[in-house]
């Protein structure tokens, strides 16, 4: 497996135009949100005949985020534990749609078309595939791509692929 430095660096290769890094930053915490809102909506929790209290929590999201979290600790403990905030804080979203009585799966649904739809005008504008039809792991590298950059816009010399 590649690491992380050589991850990211194949991606920012796809990632160099501004307007795509833009669209890109707004787009993938909206990707990574609706995704995992989408995949809350299959629970098999139930199915498995776990108690209601425990149930809801068991869906395709949170199988998928170990299995997203046994990845990121592989590239480094750090990238683990920003992915792990990550997913907390979409949860605390979907929890909340969900308590507000918004239809869940539909809102997903609307964001994530959106998103990638910008996503793709994105790499219209760059002139470049996506970075995922070379290969589909690159789906769990663009939210350390939003992440280097923050860290970088907030002046941390220690970005996220030095573990």
């Amino acid at each position: 497996m590649r690491s992380q430095s050589e991850f990211l660096a194949a991606y920012s290769r796809d990632h160099q135009h501004p307007t795509n890094q833009l669209i890109h930053m707004i787009c993938v915490p909206v990707i990574v949100f609706s995704t995992l809102g989408l995949l809350w909506c299959l629970q098999i929790g139930r199915w498995l005949g776990l108690p209601l209290e425990v149930a809801e929590y068991v869906n395709v999201a949170t199988v998928g985020g170990l299995l997203a979290f046994g990845f990121y600790l592989k590239l480094s403990v750090r990238s683990a534990l920003v992915m792990t905030g990550w997913f907390a804080l979409s949860v605390v979203g979907i929890l909340a749609l969900g308590g507000a009585g918004w239809l869940l799966a539909a809102v997903c649904a609307g964001l994530w078309i959106a998103a990638w739809a910008l996503q793709f005008y994105g790499h219209e504008v760059e002139s470049a595939k996506p970075s995922f039809a070379e290969d589909l792991v690159f789906l769990l590298i663009g939210p350390l791509f939003v992440m280097e950059k923050v860290y970088r816009a907030l002046g941390n010399r220690r970005v996220s692929h030095q573990a």
